[in-house]
């Protein structure tokens, strides 16, 4: 069964660029858009989506109250907030109000299908398409290069990682990659054991690595 999935964004621009992000996902149908924040309730109650991906900022009604509304009147509905915000005050709002999600607008497109399934399977507390800041302690990696680092560390495979970041498995293999070239290294064993001689690592190398 296909996941029905209601888009709300006063952007024409950010939901034709969502819908063109979506298309290919033979698991997801767009039923209905909204443009205006009066509009998504009715359209929730007509076209009964699986999904809402919500943005912030409406007019009429704002995000974070439509998110709590839809959860309060529809409880079998996931809500995902799509959002330009980016600093923890709003995440931990759309959270607290009942969002099975948060996208930072900036998130690379091929990750917003992963984060639909994502936040069907279960309540997903992560924000997608945070910026990443360099820790210069930290060999320069950025802060989803460190986390995904650890997980290989661990013996975590590319699948595992992806669902874990509620990424896809193509974005972990390019943050692989930034990884080997900062560390100096060309594999996962190589990389793993680095991690654990910098202190990255938190655990030993396992031979499952």
């Amino acid at each position: 069964m296909r996941t029905r999935v209601l888009l709300a964004d006063d952007h024409r621009l950010v939901l034709d660029g969502v819908r063109r992000a979506l298309e290919d996902a033979e698991d997801l149908e767009i039923v209905g858009e909204a443009v205006h924040g009066t509009q998504v309730l009715p359209l929730v109650n007509r076209l009964r989506p699986n999904v809402v991906l919500l943005d912030i900022r409406m007019a009429g009604i704002d995000g974070l109250t439509l998110t709590e509304l839809i959860r309060k009147r529809f409880p079998e509905v996931k809500v995902i907030v799509l959002s330009i915000y980016a600093d923890k005050e709003h995440i931990a709002a759309a959270l607290n109000r009942g969002a099975s999600g948060y996208i930072v607008k900036s998130v690379n497109p091929s990750d917003l299908a992963p984060a639909i399934r994502q936040a069907m399977e279960q309540t997903v507390y992560h924000a997608l398409g945070m910026p990443e800041p360099t820790r210069d302690a930290d060999l320069g990696l950025t802060e989803r290069e460190l986390v995904v680092l650890r997980a290989v560390a661990r013996g975590a495979s590319n699948g595992a990682i992806a669902k874990e970041l509620w990424v896809t498995e193509k974005t972990v293999k390019f943050h692989l990659t930034n990884i080997y070239g900062k560390l100096g290294v060309t594999n996962r064993t190589e990389a793993a054991r680095a991690a654990f001689r910098h202190g990255i690592a938190e655990s030993p190398l396992t031979e499952t690595i």
